[in-house]
């Protein structure tokens, strides 16, 4: 892991998602001979969990989950739900915000809308692989508050995975920390001592589309 100082300054380390795919795949090379499962978080993560189910000749699947942003501020994250009905809040965020629960729920069943949507369109009638007894790496294109990678960290515990391994590029050290008892481990090439916003660290971060998401499970999904 890298911290900010070894970068040599606050610039952009990456150029774009699928770079930062594959140097996380150099990393993550030797799991190669555990013939592990790539899940890959939409939209973001998709791209980068590409180019390491690539390398490591896996296949790609998603997982569906969503943030809950606060009310006038969608950015600022106070929960997440899973398509398998997961939930995680962050009881300090909803307490300082003074969010009660109806306010909660809406927000939830706003973003039900577009978590279910997507697992429509991404997936369609297929089944999700199964993840028992598998080697998982969980991949996404950077961590900041957290509360969505623990989301889906926790939904897939629950399938049974021989081993649940989260790969991010980069990450809050206080997220790190925390989601490093969510999983069996952590894989996190940079961890900056001020996370101002994962896009900080890509110089092309522009948003992933449906039809990028699309083509890449059509492509490896099958592997």
């Amino acid at each position: 892991m890298k911290n900010r100082d070894a970068l040599g300054g606050t610039g952009s380390a990456f150029a774009d998602r699928r770079e930062a795919g594959r140097l996380l795949a150099e990393r993550l090379l030797p799991l190669a001979e555990e013939e592990p499962l790539v899940v890959g978080l939409p939209r973001g993560g998709v791209p980068v969990a590409d180019e390491v189910a690539r390398a490591l000749g896996a296949p790609l699947e998603i997982l569906a989950v969503r943030k809950l942003g606060a009310p006038g501020n969608p950015e600022y994250g106070i929960g997440a739900i899973v398509e398998d009905g997961t939930q995680v809040f962050d009881p300090e965020a909803l307490t300082a915000l003074g969010i009660d629960s109806g306010v909660l729920a809406a927000i939830a069943a706003h973003e039900t809308v577009e978590l279910d949507r997507r697992v429509a369109a991404y997936r369609g009638a297929r089944a999700a692989l199964s993840l028992a007894g598998r080697t998982v790496v969980v991949v996404d294109d950077g961590v900041a508050t957290g509360v969505t990678d623990t989301a889906a960290l926790r939904a897939i515990h629950r399938q049974g995975p021989r081993r649940l391994i989260l790969a991010v590029p980069v990450c809050a050290p206080d997220s790190l920390t925390l989601l490093q008892g969510e999983a069996d481990e952590v894989v996190c090439l940079i961890a900056p001592r001020q996370l101002r916003g994962v896009g900080q660290w890509y110089r092309d971060f522009a948003q992933v589309s449906d039809q990028e998401v699309i083509t890449a499970l059509a492509r490896r999904s099958g592997s």
